[in-house]
């Protein structure tokens, strides 16, 4: 699928370099790279996806050169870079946002993937890797949002450390050693602001895995069908480059609005308060991102059985290649699929509706009593799970799909592309 390279260094240091570190070649054939010609602007969201990381490593290596990671310089560190740092309010607002920016064009990313079937052969090891990329992603966020030393970032990583206690025999061990002691202290900060550092590091070489394998199996499409002739590819440049760009422009405006009018929004009120232990917030909620998997947390009674439930939740998604026995791809082919996929999307959204507030609370009025977040988490979870491991390996034996097309080319001349 790569191809042969079609780069010719014209001039003597051009061939002197191409012989030893053919990184010009590389960057070529990148941009000459064959791509399906009915890639729609779902597919854009991978140029978004490394914009953020760029971002977000930029920022905060700036970000760091200001924090002290210390529980009693932590707070006031973050509050000097906002107000006496030269643009230190354009960085730290940036790497806030940035973050629920990259998370919103991971969501968007993944369900594409899902919709359209690029998990499935031969790219079973591009979806595993994008997999690993998220959940390294995950534990980034995670740490980043203790940084700040806010009363929901202190009580965040009580709770979450706290369930590490609950696994049996090495539990306390690892909660422990996580901890760097027997309570959220200065060595925790310390400890999770060295792996928030490295982390990003760690994901820029999993994209760089991601993107290897893209160009080595070649990009699924929205009808899923492999490229038969040369007539159903496009030049990366210009075509999707152009593409790319004008998306990459309406994801940064949409950005710089948070940025410049609403940076606080996706944050939490109580982390703009200093971290006090002996002060419980009334309700600990992580950052928006992690709400859905929160509520999965919640959806049982005991410890145990709910962390088993949320990390399932993730692990479920690293074997999804082989979940799915359907021989079609895309969804667009797979109407009872897409119904069920549809709803499986309004769940999560569910999901993370219940993750954002108590479960005590009432959520849908039902005659004379109600229906709890509890058991609207419940439902939500059951079908979670039932989407993955019951529905995509059933429907794939029974369901009749739509006959595809021949071709890319032909599917775009038809109309059905």
């Amino acid at each position: 699928m790569s191809g042969h390279s079609t780069y010719e260094p014209k001039y003597a240091a051009e061939k002197w370099i191409d012989k030893r570190l053919p990184i010009v070649r590389m960057g070529v054939d990148f941009m000459a790279f064959p791509s399906p010609r009915n890639l729609n602007y779902w597919y854009a969201f991978g140029g978004i996806l490394t914009l953020c990381l760029m971002s977000q490593i930029i920022t905060g290596i700036i970000l760091a050169m200001h924090y002290t990671p210390t529980v009693g310089e932590a707070f006031n560190s973050v509050q000097r870079i906002k107000r006496d740092v030269p643009f230190g309010w354009l960085l730290q607002s940036m790497h806030a946002v940035g973050a629920s920016m990259f998370f919103l064009a991971v969501y968007i990313h993944m369900f594409r993937g899902l919709f359209y079937g690029s998990y499935k052969a031969p790219r079973e090891l591009l979806w595993i890797i994008g997999c690993a990329i998220y959940l390294a992603m995950m534990a980034t966020g995670f740490l980043g949002y203790t940084l700040p030393w806010g009363q929901m970032s202190f009580w965040g990583a009580t709770v979450i450390t706290g369930f590490f206690g609950a696994i049996p025999v090495v539990g306390e061990s690892l909660q422990q050693w996580l901890l760097g002691g027997y309570s959220v202290g200065n060595p925790t900060l310390q400890r999770f602001f060295s792996l928030h550092y490295l982390l990003p590091f760690v994901i820029a070489a999993l994209v760089g895995l991601h993107v290897w394998a893209v160009h080595h199996v070649g990009q699924n499409n929205p009808i899923g069908i492999d490229i038969k002739t040369k007539e159903d590819t496009l030049s990366f440049h210009p075509y999707y480059t152009m593409k790319d760009g004008f998306a990459i422009a309406v994801f940064l405006m949409i950005f710089a609005l948070f940025v410049f009018y609403l940076p606080e929004a996706l944050g939490h009120a109580d982390n703009y308060q200093r971290a006090n232990p002996m002060v419980t917030p009334p309700h600990i909620v992580p950052e928006w991102y992690f709400l859905p998997f929160y509520a999965i947390l919640r959806a049982v009674p005991d410890k145990l059985m709910g962390i088993m439930l949320m990390f399932g939740a993730i692990v479920v998604l690293f074997i999804l290649p082989w979940l799915d026995t359907a021989k079609v791809r895309s969804m667009r082919f797979r109407p009872t699929t897409r119904r069920f996929f549809y709803i499986f999307l309004f769940m999560c959204f569910v999901l993370g509706w219940c993750g954002a507030h108590s479960p005590d609370d009432i959520a849908i009025p039902m005659g004379h009593g109600g229906m709890t977040f509890k058991w609207v988490s419940r439902v939500a979870t059951l079908y979670y799970f039932a989407f993955f491991l019951f529905l995509l390996p059933v429907l794939g034996w029974v369901e009749k799909t739509k006959a595809l097309p021949d071709s890319i080319t032909k599917a775009i001349h038809d109309g059905e592309a």
